[in-house]
């Protein structure tokens, strides 16, 4: 784990106004990869320990936490994170938590990767924080249950060790693990609540699992596709637009501001590996008086030197367009370049790798210990 600015000691009390106003936060190194632990790839809260106060599946939640001051139920404070119940010693004489006692939640990835940093955001949690965190990180095949996952056999690797964390802010770790993970196990020392958690990383998919299926989106984050650049973000991140499942609101694909000059945006993906494109979708769901005007595709083997394949096409709004190309398109790297400015919801790019993909594909899966 590397250093990189942390954030310890208490945080005031809620004094009224913005719950945002004295959050503490820093520009982490590593927010630009893709959020591992997405409910949108699939990843989920399996089990936690204690979930008294507030229950675990809050910790995926996309939104940052919401605070309500007036907002209790019937059993206390109604909080939007995970939070569990103060921990007490074994008698009047030792009334106080032993230093090995923790509380813990068992996270599936939605897609299996390398993990290059972690976020455990405690905000609106000024009293209730947890002293420490730690997490740790596993690979199991399959679907495994909370009981196969913390079944003696199974082997996890700290990626976190016990640190001490602020309140109401927060606390990143950057992540230097070249291994393949599944699964984490949070612990908060030794009780205490988390408001949001996120797990930046690179998906690396199972080979094996895409030579059955043949013909796939070769750019889709799932797959292990990645957008390495863009020209803006400044509505919504590129990355949107090889999310699984097609857009369900505006936000919810890529966006840039107006444009004032005479250039155009774009994004730059690498697939997978290197592959053969075969069909393209380029859809504009809820994109209707902001949408793209025009689109055209490019591909490279080297990010540098670029062949069109798809030219410069009109687009039209809130609508999905499919186009077969008239020859297979080979290449290792994607550029999709939009006119004017505006925006796509998504980009899929069908087909299948090429024998030195799947060759690089099946290298780096052993590397990282798959």
């Amino acid at each position: 784990m590397s250093s990189i600015p942390s954030f310890t000691g208490d945080a005031s009390p809620y004094g009224g106004g913005d719950p945002y106003a004295d959050y503490r936060t820093a520009d982490f190194p590593f927010t630009h990869h893709a959020d591992l632990a997405d409910r949108r790839l699939g990843a989920g809260v399996i089990a936690a320990n204690d979930e008294f106060f507030a229950e675990r599946e809050n910790l995926l939640k996309p939104e940052p936490a919401e605070f309500d001051p007036e907002h209790f139920g019937h059993k206390g404070k109604i909080m939007d994170g995970w939070e569990t119940r103060r921990r007490r010693g074994v008698s009047a004489e030792q009334p106080h938590p032993t230093e090995d006692d923790h509380d813990w939640a068992l996270v599936r990835l939605g897609a299996p990767g390398v993990i290059r940093g972690i976020v455990l955001d405690t905000a609106h949690f000024r009293g209730n924080y947890p002293q420490a965190v730690s997490v740790e990180a596993t690979s199991v095949a399959g679907s495994p249950s909370p009981e196969d996952l913390l079944a003696d056999d199974v082997k996890w690797v700290t990626l976190v060790p016990r640190t001490k964390v602020g309140g109401h802010a927060a606390n990143g770790f950057a992540v230097d693990a070249e291994q393949r993970f599944t699964h984490l196990r949070v612990n908060q020392h030794p009780d205490g609540g988390i408001a949001r958690l996120r797990v930046y990383g690179e998906v690396a998919p199972d080979p094996a699992w895409l030579d059955v299926l043949g013909t796939f989106d070769l750019v889709a984050l799932e797959n292990g596709g990645r957008v390495e650049d863009a020209s803006d973000r400044f509505y919504s991140p590129a990355t949107n637009t090889i999310q699984p499942g097609r857009s369900r609101k505006m936000d919810d694909g890529w966006e840039t501001r107006r444009r004032r000059d005479k250039g155009n945006d774009w994004i730059r993906y690498q697939l997978v590996a290197h592959a053969e494109i075969r069909a393209v979708e380029i859809d504009t769901a809820y994109l209707k008086g902001n949408s793209a005007g025009w689109a055209a595709l490019s591909v490279s083997d080297d990010a540098e030197n670029w062949t069109e394949v798809l030219p410069r096409t009109r687009l039209q709004p809130d609508t999905n367009h499919r186009f077969v190309l008239d020859a297979p398109a080979a290449g290792s790297h994607v550029r999709i370049d939009i006119y004017p400015d505006g925006g796509i919801s998504r980009l899929r790019l069908f087909g299948s790798l090429t024998e030195s993909g799947k060759t690089a594909l099946r290298a780096r899966h052993l590397e990282l210990g798959g």
